[in-house]
This record gives C-alpha cells, structure tokens and sequence, in this order.
C-alpha cells in the first residue's frame, strides 16, 4: 500500500508539474515500517500516530490533542482500570460525584435531532468545565474520534471507583 500512495504521490506531482513533492517535504512524510498485520489498517495508523516523530508534526494541532487524550485515557484503562470508565450511564454518575478530571466526548452527541439530547451533553460539558475538569471534543472525522465511537462518550477520572461499572458506588 505504501508503495501504491508513493507512485500514485509521483505521478501526482509530474501530472500537476510540481516541483518535487516528495524531495520538498521529507521531513513531512512518514512511513510505517511495521511487520504487522497489513490488514489490520487500525494497528498501523495507531502505531504511527503514537510515533514521536509524528507528534512533532502535529503538535498544536486539534488532532495531537485528542491523540494524547485518548492514549492517556486507554492508558488509564490499562493501568488503573477504576480511573477510568466509559458509557453514558458511568460518566453520568462520575460526573454526578465530581469525579470527572478529562471528559472525551464524541461531535456527533452535539449534532442529535434531539434538541434535549444536544443541550444535555452541552451542559455536560461545561458543567465538567465548571468544576475544573477538562472536555476533550473528538471529531468523528478525526482517527482518534473513530476509536471513541463505539461508546460516544469516556471519562479519565480524578479518584478510583471500583464499582462504578455496576452501576452504584459504595
């Protein structure tokens, strides 16, 4: 596949009489070098964006803030799992008891055709915000925002609570 885009990038730039694209820009163009599956898309585009040299490319971008966000959310799931929790009804009651240090939240809950919907995660949050919590906004579009669009909405929270996935908190 790289090597289809780097003929198909070539034959952009003698097609549009650029000058050279690819001599213009090396330090802009990464390439995986990764044995991994070839399948598996997902793997390899997580592998290049958690790539330091990456991240220096797109450091203050919108991107490099839901890239780090989002690792340092799966992160947590790995590490601390009681730190951390996803799904309406979890972030719901983190939130009711202040928990919340990093609210991820996906576009498309803003963009319902329910106008209490919209409102709800509106206020959500700026309530987040409100008590000195951040709110990471994902793109759908971004590739960060598809990894967090199975459950539209996570939480980094700023203390442990083992039973929040239960559905109460003792």
């Amino acid at each position: 596949m790289k090597e289809d885009f780097r003929r198909f990038l070539i034959g952009e730039e003698q097609r549009l009489k650029f000058k050279s694209i690819v001599e213009n820009n090396k330090s802009r163009i990464v390439v995986n070098t990764s044995k991994g599956d070839n399948n598996n898309c997902s793997s390899s585009l997580h592998e290049v964006l958690h790539d330091n040299a990456v991240m220096n490319l797109i450091k203050d971008t919108k991107a490099a803030m839901e890239i780090r966000a989002y690792k340092e959310f799966s992160d947590m799931v790995l590490s601390n799992s009681d730190r951390a929790c996803y799904g309406v009804k979890s972030v719901e009651m983190a939130h009711e008891l202040m928990a919340i240090e990093t609210l991820l939240i996906m576009d498309d809950l803003f963009e319902s055709a329910e106008i209490g919907t919209r409102h709800k995660y509106v206020g959500l949050v700026k309530s987040v915000k409100g008590a000195g919590g951040k709110a990471i906004v994902f793109s759908a579009k971004h590739v960060t925002g598809v990894e967090l669009a199975t459950t539209s909405i996570a939480a980094i929270l700023r203390f442990p609570m083992p039973d929040l996935d239960d559905g109460f908190v003792t």
